[in-house]
């Protein structure tokens, strides 16, 4: 592994003419002006999205920046919260766009982490059938998971992200330095899909996080740099080789079919997206181990560091009944089946299709 990794860092995912970059680089949220006027040559309007938390800290700057490099911008402060990730909020944006008139080349931009991203990517996507849009991610779930891919959606009481597109940004821009405001709770959550790479493909990030755990919640420059990186680059490479998850994709959602169920059924307001997927990834390896295609001791390693990044462990109590309709709302869902990723191993994660309800009440009565 890498002693310091501090530099500039510039990934491209080659979707051919939807190809894009995701540039990550301590303090370059103030130069995004200049990334914007670089980009979109002639054009000079845009539109910022951002909720009232990351509006307070960040917008100011991203305005000065993009108003020195001679753009216009218009913003649209949401609500902050997953549970404000609906139609509600995105009917707003898409006034806000239709009242500022913007055209189909003017592009918007996502201020926020992963609500505000796939609700503004939803909205470009919807927006005259499509205009360009650009993720500046604002939490570490977000720079390290939604922000690439294109995967953008809404929330439906039935379900989570039943309702969007697969569109990708222009560009992602990652400011490693905004984590520095970024509360301890959504620091851990965002780990959670730190590890998720680890686990479905890479078991030395893996060992990497075990041994680095501590020096990540201090924000240690060279490990959250060296993190970003390797997590852009795990989630670029699935997504080029599988943009739309007709196969190798649906691994990504490791502990998502689980955690989608916790967050319908606690109605989006317990648990953050991050810790939701950590319980649900648990469950997942402890359903792995009960099948037998994971080794004992695999669920207890991934609690182990769960543990040591301050994520909850403890799997919260609904009937199976409830587990089992919540999960069959999924969007992963292939017709009437329910599709599980399991584990065979640390760093080794395959899409299981033959999983029965059985199975699922028997893994429910196992926490009982």
């Amino acid at each position: 592994m890498p002693k310091t990794e501090t530099a500039i860092h510039d990934y491209r995912v080659e979707l051919g003419e939807r190809s894009y970059d995701i540039h990550i680089e301590p303090g370059c949220l103030e130069n995004l002006g200049a990334a914007m006027a670089s980009l979109f040559p002639g054009i000079n309007r845009c539109f910022i999205v951002s909720n009232d938390v990351v509006a307070p800290l960040y917008l100011d700057q991203v305005t000065k920046s993009l108003e020195g490099s001679g753009w216009q911008a218009e913003t649209c402060v949401l609500p902050d919260g997953e549970k404000h990730k609906t139609m509600v909020s995105l009917s707003a944006i898409l006034d806000q766009l239709m009242t500022a008139r913007l055209s189909r080349n003017e592009p918007v931009i996502a201020l926020g982490g992963g609500v505000v991203g796939d609700m503004t990517g939803f909205a470009a996507a919807c927006y005259r059938r499509g205009i360009p849009y650009v993720q500046a991610p604002t939490t570490l779930l977000s720079q390290v998971d939604s922000s690439v891919g294109g995967k953008t959606a809404i929330n439906h009481p039935h379900g989570k992200n039943m309702i969007g597109a697969f569109y990708q940004p222009k560009l992602v821009w990652i400011d490693p330095a905004v984590l520095a405001t970024l509360p301890l709770r959504e620091l851990r959550a965002g780990i959670a899909e730190l590890i998720k790479y680890g686990l479905i493909r890479d078991a030395g990030f893996f060992a990497y996080l075990v041994t680095n755990i501590d020096a990540l919640l201090s924000l240690a420059p060279d490990v959250v740099s060296h993190v970003i990186l390797t997590s852009c680059r795990h989630k670029a490479e699935v997504v080029m080789a599988d943009e739309t998850e007709q196969g190798m994709r649906a691994l990504l959602n490791l502990g998502h079919t689980f955690g989608h169920a916790i967050e319908s059924m606690t109605k989006y307001t317990e648990y953050l997206h991050g810790e939701a997927v950590a319980l649900g990834t648990l469950m997942a390896a402890r359903l792995s181990e009960r099948l037998s295609h994971a080794s004992a001791g695999t669920e207890e390693k991934v609690c182990a560091l769960y543990k040591a990044a301050g994520l909850p462990v403890e799997i919260p109590s609904f009937v199976a009944d409830d587990w089992l309709d919540a999960m069959g709302h999924d969007k992963k869902n292939v017709g009437s089946r329910i599709r599980y990723i399991l584990l065979r191993s640390i760093g080794d994660a395959f899409i299981a299709e033959d999983v029965s309800d059985e199975d699922i009440r028997s893994l429910i009565a196992s926490y009982q």
